[in-house]
């Protein structure tokens, strides 16, 4: 008799695999992804398959683990949040993406996404960041373009080998960049209280990025914010 284990192999193994460059459906993109349990990230853009290369630490996993840290604290300390890793975004029927980070609003609070009964972040999340080498990636052309047409409010790209950090706001459908005060703090507009030193996360100086955001968690913006989260539960 054929086992269940046996079973299970023998009907993913008729499956193609997913590979860069395929053109499929959300459907068809998904259920190549769920055939391949050992991958670890894929992303649909535009229609085409987006498989990810092994991920090195100083041009990615240390800058990823400083964005989680600094929004982790914002979010645990701000009601009504949900921060992500990694997590599948369904974004429109071209579009399914694996973000760095998101941070989200919940719905019952106005928040745009929601968790679908498969677990999945359906919708524009107010806010995106992405760890890219360089300004050569991806997530400042074809990306950048989709957030903005489905609506993400707020896009960071931080280019790590160039040391260059981008901060996008939408604005009438287009996005405008952020750009550091004179002592060098970008401050959210759709998080009020999320405040970054740009040159500290740059030069991972988490420090002072921490002790700039929690001025921004003491600001009044983030009190009467908090307020609003707060009555609208």
């Amino acid at each position: 008799m054929t086992s269940s284990v046996e079973k299970s192999f023998q009907q993913s193994a008729k499956i193609p695999p997913l590979e860069s460059g395929d053109r499929l459906t959300r459907h068809e993109f998904e259920r190549r992804y769920t055939a391949m349990p050992h991958l670890k990230k894929a992303e649909l853009i535009e229609g085409v398959v987006y498989v990810a290369s092994p991920l090195r630490f100083r041009s990615h996993g240390e800058p990823h683990g400083n964005l989680i840290g600094w929004l982790w604290i914002y979010k645990v300390s701000t009601p009504g949040l949900d921060l992500g890793d990694n997590a599948t975004v369904r974004l429109d029927l071209d579009n399914e993406v694996q973000p760095n980070v998101v941070l989200l609003i919940d719905k019952k609070l106005g928040g745009k996404t929601r968790i679908s009964e498969d677990d999945y972040v359906e919708g524009a999340p107010e806010l995106i960041a992405e760890v890219a080498a360089s300004s050569a990636a991806n997530d400042l052309y074809d990306k950048k373009r989709v957030y903005r047409r489905n609506g993400v409010k707020e896009y960071i790209v931080w280019q790590v080998l160039e040391q260059r950090f981008d901060w996008f706001v939408l604005e009438s459908g287009e996005y405008i960049s952020l750009e550091p005060d004179a002592s060098g703090i970008i401050k959210s507009l759709v998080f009020p209280g999320l405040w970054l030193n740009v040159a500290s996360m740059l030069t991972s100086d988490m420090k002072q990025v921490l002790a700039v955001l929690e001025q921004g968690l003491n600001s009044e913006d983030h009190q009467i914010f908090r307020q609003q989260l707060s009555a609208s539960s």
